[in-house]
């Protein structure tokens, strides 16, 4: 009896919602697969990932294509329903950050937001807020890491729109591994970098953060070392490794045929 219920709870935090799922599929038409270069090890479970933004390209090629059980974490106006992500979506997302025309937005939006709020509610988004509940982010994170998921975190400043190269991290990742650590969970931190243009999404090695935090006592200084790893990352080439990994698919889809 005890056995079923397990079984079925570890069934329900693996599964997306069907619906969800068919629009995946559907989405893979706009977001086409990118390559992942992993400079160490893939994804693993219990891990704090961290990127860029680059807009929706980076959230939904993680989603679609890294194969990994994610949640990830989001503005809060993203996930409090139709009306306040609407609002959300015209002046601060599209206007402020990817700076359309607040007009253009508006009607854009009157049909992007409903799909947007379908999709959210099927991603399982992590509310993330700029005040004291930002408490409740970090214990349900916390939980969500227990149960073996990765918690992905877009963690750029991104008050000038997001740029190529990022100008700071924000550090509330750096709260939720300290919360892990005092629950005696020593997570690992990817930092990745997503190159839009060449479809490239590049893992570093996952780096435990009991080191980061015996090197680097604050939290500003944590911030500071892996938004420049980020950059770096965002700044190396790898059109080899691409070609080899691209051969390498060919040669799979040709044997599976």
């Amino acid at each position: 009896m005890g056995n079923t219920k397990e079984k079925k709870t570890k069934q329900k935090k693996n599964n997306r919602k069907w619906y969800f799922r068919l629009l995946k599929k559907m989405m893979k038409c706009r977001y086409k697969k990118p390559t992942f270069v992993y400079l160490g090890e893939k994804f693993d479970e219990g891990a704090i990932i961290l990127s860029n933004h680059e807009g929706t390209d980076a959230p939904m090629s993680l989603e679609i294509y890294s194969g990994a059980r994610l949640r990830m974490w989001g503005a809060h106006e993203m996930n409090s329903g139709l009306i306040k992500m609407y609002k959300y979506q015209t002046r601060v997302y599209y206007h402020e950050k990817k700076h359309w025309n607040l007009f253009l937005a508006r009607l854009f939006c009157l049909i992007a937001s409903p799909l947007t709020n379908l999709f959210y509610s099927g991603l399982n988004l992590i509310s993330t807020y700029r005040d004291g509940r930002l408490k409740t982010t970090i214990k349900e994170s916390v939980e969500a890491i227990e149960n073996g998921d990765n918690i992905v975190i877009f963690p750029e400043v991104s008050t000038k729109g997001y740029l190529a190269e990022l100008e700071g991290f924000h550090e509330g990742f750096v709260l939720l591994a300290e919360a892990c650590l005092r629950r005696g969970k020593d997570v690992p931190i990817y930092v990745t970098y997503f190159k839009k243009n060449e479809k490239i999404y590049v893992v570093d090695k996952p780096v435990n953060y009991s080191v980061l935090k015996g090197k680097y006592k604050t939290r500003e200084a944590v911030a500071k070392v892996l938004l420049e790893r980020c950059n770096e990352l965002g700044k190396m080439t790898f059109e080899e490794k691409v070609e080899n990994e691209t051969k390498e698919e060919n040669k799979q889809k040709e044997n599976a045929e």
